[in-house]
């Protein structure tokens, strides 16, 4: 690379220079400092490499100065631009003289050899030939692919004027320095030919066959089989000798380039282009669909792939916008978009057949043989891009469209998604530059606010680009209120807004009100049951429609059966429904939804709790379609799935004007909350009912949301609140002369003060907690307060005998009712009694049924206490090995559900059991988080934990 001033080459040292060469290279985009030292460096800069490029910046300034082309080199705030101006940057001589050479191909062939050649008289050498740094090797190879299609060009028009005697030594010596250049070796096999030498071009077709299947173990293309066959019979047609442009008939190169601008700035997707490219391993071509939301990529990706593949096809990359989702624009018709593509691929205009099936004839006849990569783009439908396939061809066929196309047999079908985290950075990166790298948190908002789309990363960093004064954390302000997201996202040329609304008004009436009504659902993914109840459809139709949106990619799926949105498209759906329907309608659609969760869910927890379903209250009639629950197992699997779609609908409702949903909905889903260890569901859900039930004066329900939350609280080791929500629930229940919710308060704070070995107060609870459960006649409850009595007094100066009894009825009764839960819960304390009097054998025998039992009913936190009561007995015993094996696997299920008294419990068991086994330091360790943990429980563990800390010797 040479920097020339006045004739005379400029001195300036090699890294200057490739400073300098990297921004001609990049020529009219801005590139940040970050960047450039990204492409002298990699991945490894050294320390100074930020003043290496300053310096090297100041030194081409001086010397661009001092030949008044100072503007050559410009400063902008995200970094530096090169602006030569004309006749100053020979690669900018280069292209244009290179596209004035394929433009006159066609109809003035002398005027196109006159411009090729001057375009290759340009190169001197090897391209970057002196220059050292990690972007110089991949960028010389883009060059010297770029010299060498000219040259292939230029040798196609001196063939096509039958001067192949003239190119001959040429092209030898290119072939000889390019082997494996298929098309530079069969413009040699043909210019020898037609010089008469038959038997030095087969020769030329073995080497290249030869060298071909040695370095890559492939064929030639079948366009290369056709010469030489060709060749072998002496059967090739001679060159036209043109006098004039009017006698030309041959058509123009079919090396002719129709691809759009391929984005420097392209990002990721590495694994959808290795998907494109699989298949061109071997010499086949392929058909490929790519898919996907307005605005995902799917051109760009396209794009990007036609051009990294180009010179493996060398008979023309072609492109066609097929307008499917052109704004003010109907879609291309079939024969038009024939003539548009055989036109490129230089059929002349009087050979054009008038009729769709002649032409989609001719283009097909007319591809045999050559090797074409062809993107058509924006695609309707498959009918509109069928008649536009090749048959039979080895070329290479991007189709892209909004709609999967999965009537087109065949075909290589890829889905596009959103972008990765990784690459949606490097994208924001190089259009913005400096100041992205400095705020990166703040990039990573702006990127989860666009939702990862392309279209939204490319218009915000824009945005970001033009406004200097803007921070990348002052724009993520911008783009968090809802409402002004989607207009934040638009320019005067594109918007995200504007993809969307094209797609929606594209759907049909049933498919646009469908979409709409889907914006209302305040969860996170649907199915098309509740779709139904949301729109008053039948399931099957439901079904129908939400296919039909997944297939032209307005809302997504990633497990089967459940429907959900990007979350820009559901923004673009609130604001459909908002316009499009009136406020009764969207009120009565809710109405159908909330009636469908809640009578859906009563059912699910009946099947699976039927022991405690006499105590819930009953739910007016439905308005909306119930799903049909066969079984429990089915009940479960339905409320898994729907589980954080029920609590946050309930939070909506009670929002927006629907109370008495948020409170029924909970009073239904405690049991199923809580037996699967979903204390911090429970406890918002709860908090939403108490709310609700206040402002509906509904005494019952406020003490009813009251208990629940006080036992949620227990359950999470928040004990402070647990003692404030059950005394609130105590006093409304018996204001209201709910002595149900009585009972169940005074068995909460029963167990608080039974964990603060408060044991008097616990007694005294617990004892009038029973009272109530017997006089109402509640055998669930009463299995439950007898448990927590049998346990306490376990616990209270070691009364086995009346302990054992108090357990062995609550286990009965369980048994009795049907109650697993409280079976486990029994069999769990029953295991702890049992090692507490050195009844080893018979505690480890019911603290592992406990385990079955709660690892069968899904129940993992309940499941660690089974684990910690394991490891609590083995450590007895004297095997500490087994002991933390079980503590370890408890203090993990414990962390997965934030089981805090478990996890505590586990940490405790581990330093012990450590120091049973001599290893102090990591005694000391599980010691030390136990105590912390015990601390924030508030309970007297901490103590005994300090104190276990205070006798550990010290590690050496």
């Amino acid at each position: 690379m040479k920097i020339v001033v006045d004739g005379c080459e400029s001195a300036v040292a090699p890294r200057h220079r490739a400073v300098f060469a990297y921004l001609l290279v990049n020529v009219g985009r801005v590139c940040s400092a970050a960047r450039i030292i990204e492409a002298i460096w990699g991945a490894d800069p050294p320390d100074t490499a930020r003043s290496q490029i300053h310096a090297a910046v100041t030194a081409i300034r001086k010397v661009l100065r001092e030949a008044n082309a100072a503007q050559v080199l410009q400063t902008r705030p995200a970094g530096y631009v090169a602006l030569p101006g004309p006749g100053q940057l020979d690669l900018a001589e280069f292209n244009s003289r290179i596209g004035a050479g394929r433009l006159l191909a066609a109809s003035e062939p002398e005027a196109a050899v006159a411009e090729l050649r001057a375009a290759l008289a340009l190169w001197h050498g090897e391209a970057l030939a002196d220059l050292n740094a990690d972007y110089v090797a991949s960028v010389r190879r883009r060059l010297q692919e770029k010299q060498l299609a000219a040259f292939e060009q230029l040798t196609e028009v001196e063939l096509g004027l039958g001067r192949h005697e003239a190119v001959l030594d040429e092209l030898a010596a290119m072939v000889s320095a390019n082997p494996l250049r298929e098309k530079l070796a069969g413009q040699l096999i043909l210019a020898l030919h037609r010089a008469g030498r038959q038997v030095d071009a087969l020769a030329a077709a073995r080497s290249f066959r030869t060298a071909l299947a040695q370095a890559q173990g492939l064929d030639p293309g079948r366009a290369f089989v056709a010469l030489e066959q060709a060749v072998l019979r002496d059967d090739v047609e001679p060159a036209t000798h043109v006098t004039a442009p009017a006698a030309r008939t041959e058509p123009v190169p079919r090396s002719a380039n129709f691809l759009p601008y391929d984005i420097p700035d392209f990002a990721g997707r590495d694994a959808e282009l290795g998907h494109l490219l699989a298949p061109l391993a071997g010499t086949a071509g392929t058909i490929a669909t790519i898919d996907g939301m307005a605005g995902i990529g799917k051109t760009a990706l396209a794009v990007h792939t036609a051009h990294r593949v180009a010179d493996r096809f060398p008979d023309g990359q072609l492109f066609i916008d097929l307008q499917a989702h052109t704004i003010d624009r109907q879609p291309v018709a079939t024969d038009t978009a024939l003539e548009i593509l055989l036109r490129q691929i230089g059929i002349p205009a009087e050979r054009i057949p008038q009729t769709t099936a002649e032409r989609g004839a001719l283009w097909r006849s007319e591809l045999t043989g050559r090797r074409v990569v062809a993107v058509l783009d924006n695609a309707v439908d498959a009918d509109q891009v069928r008649p536009l396939l090749p048959g039979g061809t080895d070329s290479l066929v991007l189709i892209t469209s909004r709609r999967r196309l999965v009537d087109l047999d065949g075909a290589r079908a890829l889905s596009v998604e959103p972008l990765p985290a990784r690459d949606a950075v490097d994208l924001f990166e190089r259009i913005v530059g400096e100041r992205a790298t400095a705020e990166p948190l703040a990039v990573l908002d702006v990127l989860h606010l666009c939702g990862f789309l392309p279209l939204a990363v490319r218009i915000a960093a824009a945005r970001l680009l033009h406004r200097p004064q803007w921070t990348v954390g002052y724009l993520a302000g911008r783009l968090r209120g809802e409402r002004r997201r989607l207009a934040e996202l638009s320019t005067a040329e594109r918007g995200v807004v504007a993809a969307f609304n094209l797609s929606y008004r594209q759907l049909r009436a049933d498919g646009q009100r469908m979409f709409r009504l889907l914006g209302l659902h305040p969860g996170r993914d649907i199915d098309p049951v509740a779709a139904a109840a949301l729109v008053g459809t039948s399931v099957d139709d439901a079904e129908m429609l939400l296919e039909g949106l997944l297939d032209v990619h307005v809302i997504a799926q990633y497990e089967p059966g459940r429907y959900t949105f990007h979350d820009l498209l559901r923004q673009h759906a609130r604001a459909m429904v908002s316009v499009d329907e009136s406020d009764d309608a969207r009120a009565v659609a809710l109405s159908r939804l909330f009636d469908h969760y809640l009578h859906t869910a009563r059912t699910a927890v009946d099947l699976l709790f039927p022991y405690s379903a006499g105590h819930r209250q009953p739910l007016p009639p439905s308005v909306a379609r119930v799903t049909p629950l066969d079984d429990a197992e089915a009940a479960a699997e339905w409320l898994d799935a729907e589980r954080e779609n029920l609590v946050t609908t309930a939070a909506y409702a009670s929002e927006h004007g629907t109370p008495a949903h948020a409170r029924d909905t909970a009073e239904t889903l405690r049991p199923y909350l809580d037996g699967n260890s979903r204390h911090s569901d429970a406890a918002r859900l709860h908090q939403v009912a108490l709310l609700a039930s206040r402002e509906l004066a509904d005494s019952i329900g406020e003490a009813r949301a009251l208990t629940d939350l006080g036992w949620a609280c227990w359950r999470q080791g928040d004990y402070e609140l647990a003692t404030t929500h059950s005394r609130a629930a105590l006093r409304v229940a018996r204001l209201s002369g709910d002595r149900y919710q009585e009972a169940r308060a005074l068995n909460t704070l029963g167990n608080v003060a039974w964990r603060k070995r408060e044991y008097d107060q616990a007694g005294r609870y617990l004892r009038d907690a029973l009272d109530l459960a017997n006089r109402l006649g509640n055998r669930v409850g009463e299995a439950h307060v007898l448990g927590n009595l049998g346990m306490l007094l376990g616990a209270d100066n070691n009364q086995y005998r009346d302990a054992r009894e108090h357990l062995d009825r609550a286990l009965a009764l369980h048994r009795e009712v049907g109650n697993k839960r409280g079976e486990a819960l029994v069999l769990n304390y029953l295991g702890s009694l049992c090692r507490r009097n050195d009844l080893l054998d018979e505690a480890r025998h019911n603290h592992s049924r406990a385990r079955d039992l709660y690892r069968m009913l899904g129940s993992r936190g309940d499941e660690a206490s089974a684990l910690n009561g394991l490891g609590e007995t083995d450590r007895t015993a004297g095997d500490p090995g087994t002991a933390t094996e079980q503590h370890g696997t408890a203090l993990t299920l414990a962390d997965e559900v934030l089981n805090l008294p478990e996890r505590a419990r586990a940490n405790d068991g581990l330093a012990r059991a450590y120091r049973d086994l001599g290893d102090v330091g990591r005694a000391r360790e599980y010691a030390g988080t136990a105590m912390s943990l015990y601390a924030n429980l508030g309970v007297p563990e901490a103590d005994d934990m300090r104190v276990f800390l205070d006798i550990l010797p010290d590690s050496d």
